[in-house]
């Protein structure tokens, strides 16, 4: 199948925006619908941090719940977004990148 570039319009602005081929081929892999919203609303959605309140999880206005950690490696104080359980390390920003494959 040929895709050709569509113009749709945006539900939030109203405006028309271009669908190219290669965005839809993308769409399509990803297994994606259409997009409903042209790129400079998306982009201005995403900045408000409206995704967290519908489920998305991006851009939460609610405060994350921190846990205070020892890094297994280096020992300093660090916080952590999960609950950190025993017999399971534990690492500071830096070190978990050194840890990650």
């Amino acid at each position: 199948m040929v895709l050709a570039d569509r113009n749709l319009d945006c539900v939030e602005c109203g405006t028309s925006f271009t669908f190219g081929a290669d965005d839809q081929q993308y769409h399509q892999e990803k297994g994606y619908s259409d997009p409903k919203r042209c790129p400079t609303c998306r982009q201005a959605r995403r900045s408000q941090g409206n995704l967290g309140a519908e489920g998305g999880g991006f851009g939460s206005s609610y405060p994350r719940q921190m846990y205070p950690a020892v890094c297994a490696d280096c020992g300093s104080e660090t916080e952590v977004p999960f609950q950190p359980r025993e017999g399971r390390p534990v690492y500071c920003s830096d070190c978990y990148s050194k840890h990650r494959p």
